[in-house]
């Protein structure tokens, strides 16, 4: 049986940060975006940021590196229903150094097993970051 090998762990300040943001009540989107730091080859907390749209985020991630984003939407269903999916994106831009790629793609079922997610994601670019693009994700869930 093989075992995962960790890159990089989770900083304790952003496991905290990851509970508090996973049983948080409030009902509006929501979004902790993560990096890792390379000097301590920890996953750190970068920025958090209530009632936005993945649209508004674009604006904040850089373009040319990667990110973790566990973003917490508020989604209506087809019947009415509305519910809080929590998820998990990867965002792995093409270019940048091959050697940070390979840490955040070496770290990421850690963090996604540290932060307990199911509906897990990667985009290569922050444009592909929109509303449509979450909605046909979370469909394809029901």
């Amino acid at each position: 049986m093989s075992q995962a090998v960790t890159v990089c762990d989770v900083d304790g300040e952003l496991k905290a940060k990851l509970k508090k943001f996973r049983l948080r009540r409030a009902k509006n989107n929501a979004a902790i975006i993560m990096k890792i730091d390379r000097e301590s080859l920890l996953i750190k907390f970068e920025e958090e940021f209530e009632d936005c749209s993945l649209e508004d985020l674009q604006d904040e991630l850089p373009s040319s590196q990667p990110r973790f984003l566990l973003y917490s939407y508020c989604y209506t269903h087809d019947d009415g229903r509305v519910s809080y999916p929590l998820v998990f994106i990867h965002i792995s831009p093409q270019g940048g150094k091959p050697e940070l790629h390979m840490m955040y793609a070496g770290s990421k079922i850690n963090l996604v097993n540290e932060t307990g997610q199911t509906k897990v994601y990667e985009v290569r670019h922050v444009d592909e970051l929109t509303e449509d693009w979450l909605k046909e994700k979370l469909s394809v869930l029901r």
